[in-house]
């Protein structure tokens, strides 16, 4: 084992990261064993007589919410859509930018100039602008909002792989296989993909953390995952105007998506040490 792949398995902020990111995972996959009462449930007990949220406690662990929902059941479904759009739309999103940096890079000419304009393109429009654009435009759901951070995302990782695939087919050996019959199909497929692993590896985790805290934004402006789908967005969102009587209802969720965004930043960083050196301390 090498010494870069060694300080990421001895490294404390990976193992933070790694550890969050697994309670995380294990808590969206079994939450409907774990969650100690239905999300949807609204207690008669889970408001004060004043009709306001109960507060962390020995029944409610983490309080309930402005309807009498147990907030530690929500937060634990909640989870489940966080991973869900991150990884679905960071998925989709280091497929399209792997798919079209590679063929710009690799193809060049006229074909690689259009979609790298495109690409430019469509850099030029703020992304938090334009996700909310495309989610008043089409409808917020799930999917959809996992389909509209995918369709925001993909540019970076285009730039990254256009600029990667051009330098590694300038090199000698590409040359040399070319000269000796290999069609391009064959160069891409067994010579060129295989060096993009470890970029697409780095986006496919740091992207998370971006997807995450987009899919929250979108949800507190209301535009993101609707009701009564819990999503840790909307859970602050149905709250803010509770932030003064009721804070953790903000800061449970907040500290939540803060949490699994940081882990998901630590691992990415770590794993494009390990996989290239020479990045070591660039951001």
């Amino acid at each position: 084992m090498s010494r870069s792949w060694q300080r990421f398995f001895r490294s404390g902020t990976v193992l933070f990261g790694l550890v969050v990111i697994a309670v995380t995972v294990v808590v969206a996959v079994f939450a409907g064993v774990l969650a100690p009462y239905d999300y949807q449930q609204q207690f008669f007990d889970g408001l004060s007589l004043e009709g306001a949220p109960l507060p962390p406690g020995e029944r409610f662990w983490l309080g309930t919410d402005t309807l009498g929902r147990d907030l530690l059941s929500r937060m634990m479904v909640g989870a489940q859509t966080s991973l869900i759009v991150g990884v679905v739309a960071n998925g989709v999103a280091v497929t399209i930018g792997t798919v079209l940096g590679t063929l710009a890079g690799f193809l060049r000419g006229w074909v690689g100039t259009a979609l790298m304009r495109f690409t430019d393109l469509m850099m030029a429009f703020p992304v938090l602008i334009l996700a909310i654009a495309l989610a008043a435009i089409i409808g917020p759901s799930l999917w959809i909002v996992a389909m509209v951070i995918a369709a925001v995302n993909w540019v970076q990782v285009a730039r990254v792989v256009y600029t990667e695939t051009t330098s590694i087919a300038e090199r000698e050996f590409i040359t040399a296989i070319r000269n000796l019959g290999a069609s391009d199909a064959r160069i891409l497929a067994r010579h060129i993909v295989p060096h993009l692993v470890p970029t697409m590896l780095v986006w496919a985790t740091l992207g998370i953390a971006t997807t995450v805290l987009l899919e929250a934004t979108l949800s507190f402006l209301g535009i993101g995952v609707q009701p009564p789908q819990p999503s840790w967005g909307n859970i602050i969102q149905e709250s803010v105007s509770y932030f003064t009587t009721a804070p953790w209802l903000v800061f449970i969720p907040g500290a939540a998506i803060l949490l699994l965004a940081l882990s998901f930043n630590l691992v990415g960083d770590a794993l494009r040490d390990a996989m290239d050196p020479t990045q070591r301390g660039r951001g």
